[in-house]
């Protein structure tokens, strides 16, 4: 199913063959590293917020697991061509995003070829987002993502589901997803930040343990994401 399927296969096969397999090896060598894609967005949203996050969590995929990831995330657009190459688009923000019919189109064609979107709301982009996901795929509903679900399973456990890093209205970490084909294509995270909490301990001051959270469960989102137990 094209280049990005060809992509997330190499990535599986060099996670569950690291150990002895040349053949896992060198697929993993062909496909080139894999690193996680920022998404670049229209509407006026700080698509760019959180510098230090994705580096963070790129470590923490390194030392946690035996897949070879790039030091540094990759910045793409909807119309990027290297967008076909990404396994793990993940977007984040304060503000507003709009997509164009055009842009949604290509998003829903690499959502169909296996692609996975992590939508990280920073405080601010609930409302803008929700539309623009009616909007990329209006017969299906936002739902929660069941406990039992593998993207908590992975890697690391989550029995509660997608832990809470910061508190702003008192109201509980959410984690939501769209599903196509009964596959997560879509994964909102909602009232819990965990973007914050990939930063470097300063920007926000989040004590040691809701650090080890989040990055435990952006760990379990790549790997769900590159097919790892999938």
């Amino acid at each position: 199913m094209g280049r990005l399927l060809t992509l997330v296969g190499a990535l599986l096969a060099a996670w569950l063959g690291a150990a002895g397999s040349a053949h896992a090896q060198e697929a993993a060598a062909s496909a080139g590293q894999a690193t996680i894609a920022r998404l670049q967005y229209e509407g006026g949203g700080d698509w760019y917020a959180n510098p230090s996050s994705i580096p963070n969590l790129l470590r923490a995929i390194r030392e946690r697991t035996t897949l070879k990831v790039a030091d540094r995330e990759r910045v793409v657009t909807l119309a990027s061509e290297q967008l076909w190459s990404e396994p793990y688009l993940y977007m984040t923000g304060h503000g507003n995003v709009h997509f164009s019919d055009a842009d949604l189109e290509r998003l829903r064609e690499w959502l169909n070829q296996g692609g996975f979107l992590h939508v990280d709301d920073n405080y601010g982009m609930d409302q803008s987002i929700r539309r623009e996901l009616a909007r990329l795929l209006p017969d299906r509903e936002l739902v929660d993502v069941p406990v039992d679900h593998p993207i908590y399973h992975l890697v690391y456990d989550f029995p509660q589901g997608i832990p809470k890093v910061h508190e702003h209205d008192g109201k509980p970490a959410q984690g939501l997803g769209l599903f196509i084909d009964g596959r997560l294509a879509v994964y909102y995270t909602y009232e819990t930040d965990l973007g914050d909490g990939w930063e470097d301990p300063e920007v926000h001051d989040d004590p040691p343990d809701k650090r080890e959270l989040a990055l435990r469960m952006g760990v379990n989102l790549f790997a769900y994401a590159v097919g790892y137990g999938g």
